[in-house]
């Protein structure tokens, strides 16, 4: 193994600054054009509503099918050799769509988007998992999740501040994305060694290979198609659901059902990231030192972010609205995503943990191509969004009731037997 790494005690706090920034440019691009719709719909043409969905489900669509494809790259090349070219593509991803024209050449961007981003999920947390101590593993993932939250922030802000107050063209915003995201890569370049497929091919030391892929603690014969995996991934589908469709198309849900000006939703979308930052360092500080809490606290916040997505819809005042996102930042995705990522990494074996990750994401990220598209149609056919938040609460609703019946009473089940 690279001497630099094994010998480099803060090795693994680079791998996390460095993953936490690849997050931050990923949704920069991901929330920079929603506040922004409008201008693009009227730059374009005549451009629907569903026809604006479809630019996040493209993108989604692409990046949900590279899910599995990822790890196998990562497996083969190694992480950092697919990390790298993946964020140039990425760059010019941005361009495309910077310089588009029409609508099908902002899909054509949006495809190479998800693509290139694809990679990112397999890559990153293979990387971290293989480096981070094991008592600092679930917050650790949470400062890289993190980052989205950053990235949304200045998403959702800088657009809406820049395009909606202060009459830039939107284009810009794609350009400067693609100069974030061009830096980001060379933070990649000089912070992300040799891992773990360049490393094995030199020699790497046997001990540190069989402990990359060996997870003694956990159990050797449970199927990634159990009944409990199944659930889990359906746990993740509806927690993305319900993210994706607020991401997406929550700063237009505000101006015409809630009547905001479009200058201000960009800073009230972006309470969910706010608040996301704090729950989630909390909640996995606690779960690091308190492992026999999870299956509970994922079942909290299952019910919890359930709670606070209809309280949106039903909110009578823009008090109770920002109080209802405020505690969906701090209870909801990104709350729930490093507790789950560590769940699936300690409920199989080490030699399935990459596969076990990937299809958890896969699933969950499946939920991300359907959300926008079919929130922009419901909207077009009944003129308002608010079955779609209906929807997204039943999802999560009816995931809380089978993670509880499938996975935690099976548990107790196992630990009385």
């Amino acid at each position: 193994m690279d001497k630099t790494i094994k010998h480099d005690p803060n090795y693994y706090k680079k791998i996390i600054v460095a993953l936490c920034l690849g997050w931050v440019a990923i949704w920069i691009y991901r929330t920079i054009l929603t506040p922004i719709y409008p201008q693009i719909q009227a730059s374009l043409g005549d451009v629907s509503n569903t026809q604006m969905g479809l630019v996040a489900s493209f993108y989604f669509f692409a990046y949900t099918g590279m899910q599995i494809p990822s790890g196998a790259l990562v497996d083969k090349f190694g992480q950092k050799k697919v990390l790298i070219p993946a964020f140039f593509a990425f760059a010019i991803a941005a361009i495309v769509i910077g310089t588009s024209t029409t609508i099908m050449q902002v899909y054509i961007g949006a495809l190479l988007a998800g693509i290139s981003t694809g990679s990112y999920y397999g890559a990153a947390f293979s990387l971290s998992a293989k480096h981070t101590p094991k008592d600092k593993k679930s917050f650790a993932n949470a400062i890289i999740n993190s980052g989205s939250a950053l990235g949304m922030v200045i998403g959702l802000v800088g657009s809406s501040v820049l395009v909606g107050g202060l009459q830039i063209q939107w284009n810009y915003m794609l350009y400067m994305t693609a100069v974030i995201i061009l830096a980001i890569t060379f933070v990649f370049i000089l912070f992300i060694k040799k891992d773990r497929a360049a490393a094995d091919d030199n020699g790497g030391d046997a001990k540190d290979k069989q402990e990359a892929v060996q997870n003694v603690d956990a159990p050797t014969n449970v199927s990634l198609f159990s009944a409990k995996q199944l659930v889990v991934y359906f746990v993740y589908f509806a927690t993305c659901y319900g993210y994706y469709m607020i991401v997406t198309w929550l700063p237009s849900f505000l101006v015409s059902e809630k009547g905001f000006a479009q200058g201000a939703v960009g800073y009230v979308s972006a309470l969910v990231a706010i608040a996301a930052v704090p729950g989630a360092l909390m909640f996995t500080k606690y779960i690091d030192k308190n492992a026999h809490q999870r299956l509970p606290l994922i079942l909290f916040l299952l019910i919890a972010a359930a709670a606070t997505i209809s309280l949106t819809v039903f909110a009578p005042n823009p008090i109770v609205l920002y109080i209802a996102l405020i505690l969906y930042g701090l209870l909801g995705k990104l709350a729930i995503d490093p507790v789950l990522i560590t769940y699936v990494s300690d409920s199989v074996s080490g030699d399935k943990v990459a596969r076990a990750l990937t299809l958890f994401n896969f699933f969950g990220m499946s939920s991300s191509v359907i959300a926008p598209a079919l929130t922009g149609y419901i909207g077009d056919v009944t003129g308002s969004q608010v079955l779609a938040f209906y929807i997204a609460t039943v999802l999560l609703a009816l995931a809380a009731l089978l993670f509880f019946l499938v996975v935690m009473l099976r548990q107790k089940k196992t630990l009385a037997g």
